[in-house]
């Protein structure tokens, strides 16, 4: 078994904290330099939900060992960073832009960084790949597939719950059942705690992917496996400032992102390959996004390696040294031998 990696804290020294007004919305995110000068690449990491920057706590430290500078924010609707009403705000070309503008204010016009996902963050950065390709060298995503914009009418959500019964959860998570019933701190601790592993004291679980959140166990609900008590009210301090508004307003983006994607199906099928080199790392126990997804995903890139991590959908945390591993092995490729050697 691998022994579990080094990882930040809530308020660890390694990171610094920074904000940026992109769109009229603050972004907060984390900063991380490397101790040896200057960097040899920098990584930009994007979570997804329901999570924060503080997501990628695992990976952090050992992209810093490798000589790399990391940023990583708390994504539109989380933490820090601002949560605007309107649901068009979080399309993935508007979060493209965004992150784009936000690497060049950290590296400078013209520079590339590579991308990292997890859960949302992984649409968001095959998608970026696509909307603004000049800001990426490398890609890669934990657990989330790449799924090329699609030819033909508009399929609403319950259309593609037809085709991918596992994202039955998200019906729940668009309309506002959960955002109203995950209000105040009890509720929000026992929510993220059943989101992240906990169990009632009858070992029932606080979500499936066919119903989605079971509201009426989470003022039962036990601590997470996977956080420790100072992490987990980090998370709830986090999540009780603005609500779920935010996070779940990106389950209610299907419109909007086929509206704007007609663009990218417009241009032909090679504005929908990715070039760059990539990696996709399934988790074999993720309910939600099983590594079945990732089957067709070939021929869509010029360049892709696969890997699988033993663990269900927190893959950054329950098998943090093997996805730090494969993360090194891919980085050791497309950035040069530098980063092998320190591997």
């Amino acid at each position: 078994m691998s022994s579990t990696p080094d990882k930040l804290t809530p308020n660890d020294p390694r990171v610094e904290h920074h904000t940026l007004t992109i769109r009229n919305n603050k972004w907060h995110y984390l900063l991380a330099n490397p101790s040896s000068s200057p960097s040899t690449a920098t990584m930009l990491l994007v979570h997804g939900w329901p999570d924060l920057a503080f997501g990628w706590r695992y990976q952090v430290p050992h992209l810093l060992s490798l000589g790399l500078r990391v940023i990583i924010p708390d994504m539109l609707g989380y933490g820090g960073t601002d949560a605007p009403a309107l649901e068009r705000e979080y399309s993935m070309k508007n979060i493209a832009n965004d992150l784009a503008t936000l690497a060049a204010h950290v590296v400078g016009e013209g520079e590339r960084v590579v991308l990292g996902g997890h859960d949302w963050g992984g649409a968001v950065v095959w998608k970026m790949a696509l909307w603004r390709p000049e800001v990426v060298s490398a890609v890669f995503s934990v657990c989330t597939p790449y799924a090329p914009p699609r030819e033909g009418p508009y399929v609403d959500l319950e259309g593609v719950v037809k085709r991918l019964p596992n994202f039955r959860y998200q019906l729940q998570l668009a309309g506002r059942e959960v955002e109203e019933g995950v209000v105040g701190e009890e509720r929000t601790r026992g929510f993220l705690c059943g989101m992240y592993g906990g169990r009632t004291r009858d070992g029932e679980r606080a979500f499936d992917t066919q119903k989605g959140v079971f509201l009426e166990k989470l003022e039962g609900m036990g601590m997470s496996p996977l956080l420790n008590e100072e992490e987990v009210e980090f998370y709830v301090r986090e999540y009780v400032r603005k609500g779920l508004h935010g996070p779940l307003n990106w389950y209610r983006t299907t419109r909007v992102n086929w509206e704007e994607e007609r663009e990218l199906v417009e241009r032909g099928t090679e504005a929908l390959r990715i070039k760059v080199p990539s990696m996709i790392v399934t988790a074999s126990k993720d309910d939600a996004l099983p590594p079945a997804m990732t089957a067709y995903m070939g021929p869509w890139f010029d360049s892709l390696e696969r890997r699988e991590v033993e663990a269900g959908h927190w893959a950054l945390w329950q098998a943090a040294a093997d996805v730090n591993r494969h993360i090194g092995d891919f980085l050791s490729k497309v950035l040069g031998t530098e980063q092998g050697s320190k591997l």
